[in-house]
């Protein structure tokens, strides 16, 4: 037996391709944490009350890095004493941390400079990139526990690697191509899952900016409240633009049906406001709807989520050709129950505890939104499918071939059956059987060379006479068609109702064109590369002896 060993530089190449993996997974995360850090000491150097020194910088800077992969925070300043955690994260602050996570995998498996590194597998390549990206988040968590705001150790334990192995994965499916399943069921439910998200959260952005253009003055005394000096405007204003995919997501929840809470005695909904709501003085949220009953402007939300489904199941049952109504039936409530999952992540991500009391529940309730997702998928999304799909096949169903009329065709008759000379013809000459299976084309060039039964040319030298009847070949003597008579139609003969005596191609019977009973049909010609016969032997021409 042969045992394949590999060769030692093939180790040594693979260890250092886990190594530099490895090493782009921390230059991801040294970036995502500088870029931060940068945006926080310009803002302490340019505020002019700064409370704290340089070290207090760097902690906040740590702080907002682990809050964009979802890590709750905890503050200890609070003016009660008591530690008051913080759990909204600023959605546009995760673009860039998944981003780097996500270039770097992507990178790892991307061979198309035509290097001579060896390949990892995608299993190695994502596990490596994460894990030289969570040593750096790990040893972040270790740096923010002596600042003024810690990272909560259950939530960096649950999120923090969640995020950061799933861009690593989506960078890995970037560089393989972006394939999906090979199940055409799977890839159609997927298809459907991201647009009828896209729809859901761009459809809640439209309404949460007329919202809040409807109350811009409201949002305007917001903001100056907020500000003093500029580098207090400029601080504001990148709080806003980061909260501004937070603001999408709770206009989708409030279309679908559930809202948003705003403190632990409060909800928003369509059909209105209801309880004592603990808004803090911010711009967006002077967007919320008034107390009381909602209008059917409020109504006019539900919407959004009625076209999200309605997408959803017209691209199911776009791509449900021919599949069963199971199928398709299945397929559509798989994209339902993917986009209720996406949206249940999306809205545990928007909303948050904000402090203690009253503000422990701040935001779209996770698995509220989710089931109500899943609930317009399954009671739209489901039955537009099956519609659209029976629409598909409806349109895709052959048309019933009509039958064409006969069409008559004058056909010139010979001279000598206009004179008469016809032994024993007393009656109109019946048309030739030949004539009768010959397309209507070429009926009027043969029946120029092909005489009437009624016609006989003058005899030939030493041929019967005009008035003796040639016997058959078969030894018996024809019956003379009758005037009127279908020369097909006969006893044990098919009738043929469209003339073609050759027989009928979807199953008719075959006849004889020329009223042999010998005649046998066939169905095949002898192929052009058949040895043909020998010719027979030459005898050899006798001796001149």
């Amino acid at each position: 037996m042969t045992h394949v060993t590999e060769h030692p530089l093939v180790q040594g190449g693979r260890s250092a391709a886990l190594a530099t993996a490895c090493v782009r997974g921390g230059v991801a995360a040294g970036l995502g944490l500088g870029a931060l850090a940068v945006l926080v000491i310009a803002a302490w150097i340019s505020s002019p009350y700064p409370d704290s020194g340089a070290g207090g910088a760097l902690h906040l800077a740590a702080g907002l890095w682990l809050l964009a992969h979802g890590v709750d925070l905890v503050r200890t300043d609070t003016l009660s004493g008591l530690p008051a955690p913080l759990g909204v994260v600023p959605m546009l602050l995760v673009a860039l941390p998944v981003w780097l996570v996500h270039r770097a995998a992507r990178d790892t498996l991307d061979t198309s400079d035509g290097g001579d590194r060896p390949r990892l597998s995608t299993g190695a390549a994502v596990a490596a990139v994460a894990g030289g990206y969570l040593l750096v988040a790990a040893a972040t968590v270790a740096y923010s526990g002596s600042g003024p705001l810690p990272a909560d150790l259950i939530t960096a334990g649950l999120w923090l690697p969640a995020v950061v192995v799933g861009a690593a994965g989506t960078g890995a499916w970037t560089a393989l191509g972006r394939p999906l399943p090979g199940q055409r069921q799977a890839a159609a439910a997927l298809r459907a899952v991201g647009l009828g998200l896209v729809t859901l959260v761009g459809g809640g952005a439209v309404a949460a900016a007329v919202s809040l253009a409807l109350h811009a003055r409201q949002a305007q005394a917001a903001y100056t409240g907020l500000v003093g000096e500029w580098s207090g405007s400029v601080t504001v204003l990148l709080l806003v633009l980061a909260l501004l995919p937070n603001m999408a997501v709770w206009g989708a929840a409030y279309g679908l049906g559930p809202g948003f809470t705003l403190g632990t005695g409060a909800m928003a909904t369509p059909l209105g406001l209801a309880g004592d709501p603990a808004v803090p003085a911010f711009p967006l949220l002077a967007a919320l709807p008034a107390e009381g009953r909602g209008t059917w402007l409020h109504w006019a939300v539900v919407a959004v989520p009625l076209a999200a489904a309605v997408l959803q199941g017209r691209r199911v049952g776009r791509s449900a050709g021919n599949w069963t109504a199971r199928d398709t039936s299945l397929t559509a409530l798989g994209a339902a129950w993917g986009c209720g999952a996406a949206v249940a992540v999306l809205a545990g991500a928007a909303g948050g505890p904000l402090g203690t009391g009253r503000l422990a529940a701040f935001g779209p309730v996770w698995w509220q939104a989710g089931a109500a997702t899943v609930l317009w998928g399954a009671c739209v999304g489901v039955p537009v499918s099956l519609g659209v799909r029976a629409w598909g096949r409806r349109a895709l169903r052959p048309k019933r071939k009509q039958k064409q009329k006969p069409v008559s065709v004058s056909v010139p008759v010979v001279a000598g059956a206009e004179s008469g000379a016809v032994s024993g013809a007393t009656d109109a000459p019946a048309p030739s059987p030949a004539l009768s299976s010959v397309p209507a084309a070429l009926k009027g060039l043969l029946s120029g060379l092909v005489p009437a039964p009624g016609a006989v040319s003058p005899p030939a030298p030493g041929a019967p006479g005009a008035g003796q009847t040639q016997p058959h070949p078969s030894g018996t003597v024809p019956e003379p068609a009758r005037a009127g008579s279908d020369p097909g139609s006969g006893p044990g003969i098919d009738p043929d109702p469209d003339g073609d005596r050759y027989g009928d191609p979807y199953g008719g019977g075959y006849t004889d064109p020329y009223d042999d009973s010998g005649f046998e049909p066939y169905d095949y010609l002898p192929a052009a590369w058949e040895p043909a016969s020998p010719p027979p032997p030459v005898p050899p021409a006798p001796s001149a002896d």
